[in-house]
């Protein structure tokens, strides 16, 4: 068991793991060259435990006991690596790749010499396709494509898990409130959201096991907050969020699924998957409330 001191926050914009001192240009002296023969072969990924110790809050806003947070995380030395390659691929894994513009050759007309080659005083044209006339083709235009990247699931576990160890410092656990609105009323959760604590005007993320619709129609006109459950859990709400609020289903859900033992019975070899929505490749809410990008 590892000890309990929290690493620095993750933050998408400016995190001090992000920033390490420790990432700085090697003296000359300190270079070693290698012939590539001789080189060791890659260990591989390592990972550390991150024990948390979080308050558990009452509906009302007291303290009612604690609760362990304890997650596995990369390295320092690597949990920057690990948690962008993640987020590189949650984004452009989003872009659906279907931007497209015409060349010369197929815009329609422009078969006939605009004007003859002499006597005009004006520049030589062929074609009025051409892309320095307007009405012509686009030249070096996008093209559809597929802008997705794939990677480990193990790696991609891990990039989730890191940010939520980091985050602890800013997490929040609070009793089960599924069953506390009577009707749907924003004014309450935001009143409730005081009481714990946590400004509406900044980010937060809510995950539950389960959202009732009460819940869901009292949070949804917040748009500072992203409520969350274990199969739309993304990296890039973790990272873009100020405060997280968990339950305690919650964390228990994520000691089972991203904790020591987590792993254990699992092969070594892991299929590749395209990390673009979810944590297990599904529908995440982040996707269905913004708009794919070109």
């Amino acid at each position: 068991m590892a000890t309990s001191t929290a690493l620095p926050l993750f933050s998408f914009f400016s995190s001090s793991i992000f920033l390490s001192s420790s990432h700085q240009t090697p003296k000359l002296s300190s270079l070693t060259f290698r012939p590539t023969s001789l080189k060791t072969s890659t260990k591989p990924l390592s990972v550390t435990s991150e024990l948390a110790t979080l308050p558990v809050l009452s509906f009302n806003g007291e303290k009612i006991g604690e609760t362990h947070l304890d997650l596995r995380s990369a390295p320092p030395d690597t949990a920057r690596a690990v948690v962008h390659r993640a987020i590189v691929t949650d984004l452009q894994n989003k872009r659906r790749g279907t931007a497209s513009t015409l060349t010369r050759s197929e815009v329609r007309g422009g078969g006939k010499k605009p004007y003859p080659q002499k006597k005009t005083g004006r520049a030589r044209r062929g074609s009025t396709r051409t892309p320095l006339m307007p009405g012509g083709g686009v030249a070096f235009g996008p093209k559809p494509r597929d802008w997705s990247i794939k990677i480990n699931r193990k790696e991609k576990r891990l990039a989730i898990s890191t940010a939520m160890s980091t985050a602890a410092i800013n997490t929040v656990v609070v009793e089960d409130f599924g069953d506390k609105f009577e009707s749907p009323k924003t004014k309450d959760f935001i009143a409730a959201m005081k009481r714990w604590g946590i400004d509406p005007k900044e980010k937060s993320m809510f995950l539950m096991t389960e959202v009732s619709d009460n819940l869901r129609l009292s949070s949804r006109n917040i748009g500072t907050l992203k409520m969350l459950t274990p199969r739309t859990l993304n990296l890039y709400d973790i990272l873009n969020s100020d405060k997280l609020v968990l339950t305690p289903a919650a964390v228990d859900y994520l000691n089972s699924r991203y904790g020591v033992d987590a792993y254990e019975g699992e092969g070594e070899d892991e299929e590749d998957y395209e990390g673009d929505e979810g944590e297990e490749g599904r529908g995440t809410e982040a996707d269905t409330n913004s708009d794919a990008t070109e």
